[in-house]
C-alpha cells in the first residue's frame, strides 16, 4: 500500500519535534501538525519560560545581598509586564528556531489539529493523509479539581501571561510546578501561601531534601500550609477572591493557582477510532517499544504517563526515529538514573537513588551529608544553607544517589550525574581533587558517614 508520508507525528513538542527531524534525515517522508505552538509544553508554558521567571524572582536575593559587597541600590523597583515581554519575545525567537528545524529537516508542518481516522489515517483542517506510521507526541494539560468556583482559579498555562503580578497568591499542590511557581511569586514580591493537602512536599524526594527545602522556604517567608484543601472558590465584589478551606477557614486573596497534577491531552484525538487502549489512569497505554495496542500507532512523552521530563521525551523521540528507519542503530531508552531539578528557589537537584529508596532495596547504606552557608553569603546575615547528600552501598562503594539543595544545584548534579552512570565508588569521589573554594567540592570532601 502506498502511504502519503512515512511517519506522521501529531504534536510539535519536543519528544515530536526531536523523532521528525531525526526521521526526516534517516531518509523518511514526515509530516508534523500542530494546532498550538511550536516546542510544546517546555518552550511555550514549561521549563524555558518557568526557569526565565525564577532568575527574574532570584534577582531580590542579588539585590538583598548587594549592601554585603559594597554595593549601593537605591530605588530598585521590579516591573512584571516587562519581564513577560522580555519572555514573550524569547519564546517567539524560539518558536522560530522549531519551524526552521522542522522545514530545514525536510519535514512537512502543518498548522491545524490532527484527528486519527483509523490505523493509518490522520486529518488535519479537513484534509485527509495517510501513513505508515503515526506517532502521538501531545503532551500534559494542567488539571483542575471539580470544586465550586474551579474557573477563577487558573494554572501555570495562564500565569505566564497575566497581565500584571498579583498582590496575594494562593498557590496549591505539592509538586514541581507548585514549589516553583510559589518560589517565583513569593520572589518578585507577591504574598504568597502554599497549600497542600499532604504532609510534606515533594513527595518521592529524599526525606532530607525535603525537610531541608522547607525549612530554607519558611526562612525566606513563605507560608506553607500543609492538610490544607480549598472546597470552594467565589468572586468578591472587588474583584478578589475567597477561598473556603475544607477545614472551615476562609483565605481571601487575588489569585488562586493550581498545580495538581496534569493530564494526557487526548482531546478530539480520535484515538477511539482506531481502538488504541488507554491504561488504568487514562494515559496511552504503549509497549518498551513505544507501540500502542494498534502496531502502525505509537506514543512517547507525557501522554504515555511514563517519567514526565523533556529529556526522557526527547530520547524517547530518538528512540522511536532510529528504531523505524535506522535500526543498525537503535538502543533502547536507559530510565536509570535520571538526573532532575526542581528550580525552587533554593534549587533542589538530584540523580540515582534517595536514602529511603535504597534502604527498600535492601543495600547496606552509608550517607554522607553536609549542611553549610554558602561562602557569597558570609559577609552579611543570610542563614541560607545548602545541603548535599552521597547515599553508598557500604558492600561495593558504589554511589547510589547524589542530592542537593542549594544555589546551582542543577548545574552541579549534571556533572554527577555522568559520574553515577559511569559506576563511580565512593573512593572514586574521595580521590578527586575538589575546584577550591566552591560549593561543588563538598561533595568530594565528605569523609565521614553519618551516625545512625
Amino acid at each position: 500500500m502506498a502511504f502519503d508520508f512515512d511517519l506522521f507525528v501529531i504534536g510539535a513538542g519536543s519528544g515530536g519535534v526531536r523523532a521528525a527531524r531525526f526521521a526526516a534525515g534517516f531518509g523518511a517522508r514526515v509530516a508534523v501538525a500542530e494546532s498550538r505552538y511550536l516546542g510544546g509544553t517546555c518552550v511555550n508554558v514549561g521549563c524555558v519560560p518557568k526557569k526565565l521567571l525564577v532568575y527574574g524572582a532570584h534577582v531580590a536575593d542579588d539585590l538583598e545581598q548587594a549592601g554585603d559587597f559594597g554595593w549601593s541600590l537605591e530605588g530598585a523597583r521590579f516591573d512584571w509586564p516587562t519581564l513577560i515581554a522580555n519572555k514573550n519575545r524569547e519564546i517567539q525567537r524560539l518558536n522560530g528556531i522549531y519551524r526552521s528545524l522542522l522545514v530545514n529537516s525536510g519535514v512537512n508542518l502543518l498548522d491545524g489539529h490532527a484527528r486519527i481516522l483509523g490505523p493509518h489515517a490522520v486529518e488535519v483542517n479537513g484534509q485527509r493523509f495517510s501513513a505508515e506510521h503515526i506517532l502521538v507526541a501531545v503532551g500534559g494539560w494542567p488539571q483542575v479539581p471539580e470544586i465550586p468556583g474551579r474557573e477563577l482559579a487558573i494554572t501555570s498555562n495562564e500565569a505566564f501571561y497575566l497581565e500584571q503580578l498579583p498582590k496575594r497568591v494562593l498557590v496549591v499542590g505539592g509538586g514541581y510546578i507548585a514549589v516553583e511557581f510559589a518560589s517565583i511569586f513569593h520572589g518578585l514580591g507577591a504574598q504568597t501561601a502554599l497549600l497542600y493537602r499532604g504532609e510534606r512536599l515533594l513527595r518521592g524526594f529524599d526525606e532530607a531534601v525535603r525537610s531541608h527545602l522547607e525549612e530554607e522556604l519558611r526562612k525566606k517567608g513563605l507560608d506553607l500550609q500543609f492538610n490544607s484543601d480549598i472546597e470552594r472558590i467565589e468572586r468578591q465584589a472587588d474583584g478578589s477572591l475567597l477561598a473556603t478551606m475544607r477545614d472551615g477557614r476562609v483565605l481571601e486573596t487575588d489569585c488562586v493557582f493550581y498545580a495538581t497534577g496534569r493530564r494526557p491531552m487526548l482531546d478530539n484525538l480520535g484515538l477511539e477510532n482506531a481502538g488504541v487502549a488507554l491504561d488504568e489512569r487514562g494515559f496511552i497505554s504503549v509497549d518498551d517499544e513505544y507501540r500502542t495496542s494498534v502496531p502502525s500507532i505509537l506514543a512517547i512523552g507525557d501522554v504515555t504517563g511514563g517519567v514526565q521530563l523533556t529529556p526522557v521525551a526527547l530520547a524517547e523521540g530518538m528512540a522511536v526515529a532510529r528504531r523505524l528507519f535506522r535500526p543498525e542503530e537503535y538502543r533502547p531508552v536507559d530510565y536509570a538514573l535520571i538526573p532532575t531539578a526542581v528550580f525552587s528557589l533554593p534549587n533542589i537537584a538530584t540523580v540515582g537513588l534517595t536514602e529511603q529508596q535504597a534502604r527498600k532495596q535492601c543495600h547496606a547504606v552509608q550517607v554522607f551529608e553536609s549542611r553549610f552557608r554558602p561562602m557569597k553569603l558570609t559577609l552579611g546575615d543570610c542563614q541560607e544553607r545548602i545541603l548535599m547528600k552521597l547515599v553508598v552501598d557500604a558492600e561495593t562503594d558504589r554511589v547510589l544517589g547524589c542530592h542537593m539543595v542549594g544555589p546551582d544545584a542543577g548545574e552541579i548534579i549534571q556533572g554527577l550525574a555522568v559520574a553515577l552512570k559511569a559506576g563511580a565508588t565512593k573512593a572514586v569521589f574521595d580521590d578527586t581533587l575538589g575546584i577550591h573554594p566552591s560549593a561543588a567540592e563538598e561533595f568530594v570532601t565528605m569523609r565521614t558517614p553519618r551516625a545512625d
